[in-house]
């Protein structure tokens, strides 16, 4: 039962990013900006063919491949943590890495790009430009949880 919890929250943030990207897919525009709260989000339409800033965009197969080798990596050591007591931060931040990692990998699997919507509007220019989704923000935060996690276990 306790395992329940964190399939829930993956499975969560799956759905909730599918619903997002297609929402985006079906009503954003590539080039047009909506700015929201206060200004300080842009949302914007970009299709990424590559990985984290457009890094390898030339070499699609093989960000799909790696992409789902590390899905595979990651699950087993989460099923291997899983059945074990404590661990309870390195268990958060592999749940978050791996519901934004399922989500980036369906969309390179079958839409063959990510879906990218949400660029912080930030007097650095350079950051303005990075165009995120939720997926990338829980890989980023499960990943820091999981590193943090596995030295505190």
């Amino acid at each position: 039962m306790g395992c329940l919890k964190y399939i829930t929250v993956i499975l969560a943030i799956f759905g909730l990013e599918l619903k997002i990207k297609n929402h985006i897919e079906e009503t954003g525009r590539e080039g047009v900006d909506k700015k929201k709260c206060k200004n300080m989000l842009i949302i914007r339409k970009h299709h990424n063919k590559g990985a984290f800033l457009n890094a390898g965009e030339s070499r699609q197969k093989m960000v799909m491949l790696l992409s789902v080798l590390l899905s595979i990596v990651t699950t087993v050591i989460f099923v291997l943590t899983l059945g074990q007591g404590g661990h309870r931060l390195l268990k958060w931040g592999l749940t978050l890495f791996l519901g934004g990692a399922y989500s980036n990998t369906y969309d390179r699997m079958i839409r063959k790009y990510v879906v990218d919507y949400v660029s912080f509007n930030v007097p650095f220019k350079w950051l303005r430009r990075i165009i995120f989704n939720i997926g990338d923000f829980c890989i980023m935060i499960g990943a820091m949880l999981s590193v943090i996690g596995y030295y505190q276990g």
